[in-house]
């Protein structure tokens, strides 16, 4: 199989019927922001003693503040949380132990990019029948992202287009408009350090393998493709490799940094005036913000520079959630993870919490009138990010990728120093993919270049 699914495995809803589904998961919606304005936060809810138990790991911020506003607007679904750490070797490895002891939540939280390599666990329940009728009111993006194979296996809460924030003040008394194109970026980075030599305009963080793959589907190059039941990987293709060109030039002749973002480092950098842009995402509205709030009224956004004419955007991060495929209250699972996908109260809380972008796109509508935004100048916000959330082309993740990710800050590493070029780095890495995936009994066809 092209997932790689153990043979056995339960993968799917077809292991166990789900009677009357449609009754109790559209009584999600009924919920309604109504039901959750008489104290959504306030304590316990009239639950009955035979509520169906439903469990969930995750480490989404807030995600407390959601549960508790669900479990205290009905009687018939308790969800119980488990906060666990981020990343590779934190929430995901912690999920993948317990799936293999046959120990796994209900529900478990899986960001876009990581999905396929779960599947592979064969640890998640198939989604497709249940979902259904939600398909056409997701952002067309976000969908895509949970229906790897063409099945669905996961409901999708927030969705991160990448944006380009900047000291508009900076900018304006050097005369430097922000760039619409990278051509643009490139000239704006030569006038930054004029007006400033110690200053650059930007830095590219070459430990982080999940920007460097966004910045890639910006390209419309996928990294990897299925075709006649194989993946065909072609991290070296291209759109990548003009990325890479690109990149190389600005590193090797200085015009940009290369630390890490959100260290402190970077924070100081930003307080002195020395970094006069980032280079982010959806969520770089709320790190901005409550990093930097001495700087209010100083930053802006826009999209991303494009490459030329063609208006599209790569996406960096975002939140979705599957079902355990062992789950014993499937059903009661999708209540919860219908209603927090849909229901408006949860933009509302999310607007409290950090930033709602919510990818069910008519709480787009309820997330920008819950927001209340005095922190940046320039372009309303949300303009900015309903306009990129439109402009993703299409993208498949692979069943590797958040392996991949640490493996492009290892050979990204010795760039800075000369030890390599970004694309070098680019052929290592599309041959440690292939072989990686190989190795792990998948059908791959290299599409890399020589």
């Amino acid at each position: 199989m092209v997932f790689g699914t153990p043979s056995g495995a339960d993968g799917g809803s077809g292991s166990r019927p789900l009677p009357s589904r449609r009754s109790l998961l559209r009584a999600a919606s009924g919920l309604g922001a109504g039901a959750l304005a008489g104290g959504a936060l306030t304590g316990c809810s009239q639950r009955s003693s035979s509520a169906a138990r439903v469990r969930i790991w995750s480490w989404l911020s807030g995600m407390d503040q959601y549960v508790a506003a669900f479990n205290s607007a009905q009687r018939d679904v308790h969800v119980q949380l488990s906060s666990i750490a981020a990343g590779v070797s934190g929430g995901y490895a912690q999920l993948a132990n317990a799936i293999r002891a046959h120990n796994a939540p209900d529900i478990l939280h899986t960001e876009y990019q990581a999905l396929p390599q779960i599947l592979t666990t064969g640890g998640l329940r198939d989604l497709t029948d249940d979902m259904a009728d939600l398909a056409d009111g997701f952002l067309p993006a976000a969908w895509r992202g949970v229906r790897p194979g063409g099945r669905t296996w996961a409901v999708p809460m927030d969705f991160c287009p990448m944006t380009f924030f900047y000291r508009k003040d900076l900018y304006d008394e050097a005369g430097i408009g922000a760039p619409r194109t990278w051509e643009e970026f490139a000239r704006a980075a030569t006038a930054v350090r004029r007006a400033d030599p110690e200053a650059r305009i930007a830095t590219f963080p070459i430990n982080d393998g999940a920007f460097f793959a966004g910045m890639a589907w910006q390209t419309g190059d996928p990294w990897w493709r299925i075709a006649a039941n194989s993946w065909q990987v072609g991290i070296d293709g291209e759109g990548t490799m003009a990325l890479a060109g690109y990149w190389q030039d600005l590193i090797a002749s200085g015009k940009v940094a290369h630390t890490a973002v959100a260290t402190q480092s970077w924070v100081s950098a930003i307080h002195r005036g020395k970094l006069w842009s980032m280079l982010g995402a959806t969520w770089g509205v709320g790190t901005i913000k409550r990093s930097l709030a001495a700087d209010k009224g100083r930053w802006a956004l826009t999209t991303m520079p494009t490459w030329g004419d063609r208006q599209a955007n790569g996406v960096f991060g975002g939140s979705a959630f599957g079902v355990s495929a062992k789950s014993e209250v499937p059903e009661a699972a999708l209540t919860f993870l219908r209603w927090l996908a849909t229901d408006p109260a949860v933009p509302r809380i999310g607007a409290r919490l950090t930033f709602p972008s919510p990818a069910w796109a008519a709480n787009r509508k309820v997330a920008r009138a819950a927001y209340q935004d005095d922190f940046f100048t320039g372009e309303p916000i949300f303009d900015v990010l309903d306009r990129a959330a439109t402009r993703v082309p299409e993208w498949t993740w692979g069943p590797t990728s958040l392996s991949v990710f640490s493996a492009v800050a290892d050979v990204l590493a010795p760039v800075p120093t000369g030890g390599t070029t970004v694309p070098r780095a680019m052929h290592k890495l599309q041959s440690s993919t292939v072989a990686m995936m190989r190795d792990r009994g998948l059908a791959v066809a290299d599409g890399g270049r020589t």
